[in-house]
């Protein structure tokens, strides 16, 4: 586990603590801030990329990828303006956050088997150097 400096967090937490809490409000916020939002075919990949472009802002991440699938939604409404809006089930989103020598990875994707937008952590590692989150 990472050493205790002082960090952005008032409390004493490891740089893979910090990274894991950090990659659960980005992967929350994709989820609660873009579902709901008008998606087709053709406008998908335009909208993944504007995620990426603004979650790659936020401190510690190194890199951010998300895929929507906008077929896994519900029908397309009637008519000229009907069209899907984003659903649990088209989000699949990777964050990889970095702090010094810690690597966090986490995922959201939908499980259909639970029929639940999972967030998870595929991976939290930190060398025998690591630092702690932020630390000044």
């Amino acid at each position: 586990m990472g050493s205790r400096r002082r960090s952005i967090h008032p409390a004493a937490l490891t740089s893979r603590e910090a990274l894991l809490f950090e990659a659960g409000i980005k992967l929350g916020g994709i989820f609660h801030q873009y579902l709901g939002i008008p998606v087709s075919s053709t406008t998908a990949a335009a909208l993944a990329r504007s995620i990426e472009a603004a979650v790659s802002l936020q401190p510690f991440v190194e890199k951010v990828r998300v895929r929507i699938v906008p077929t896994r939604g519900g029908a397309v409404g009637p008519g000229r303006f009907g069209y899907r809006y984003v659903t649990a089930e088209m989000i699949d989103a990777r964050v990889t956050l970095v702090d010094g020598s810690t690597r966090v990875v986490a995922r959201l994707s939908y499980r259909a088997d639970l029929r639940y937008p999972l967030m998870r952590v595929e991976s939290a590692n930190t060398s025998p150097r690591g630092r702690r989150a932020g630390g000044a």
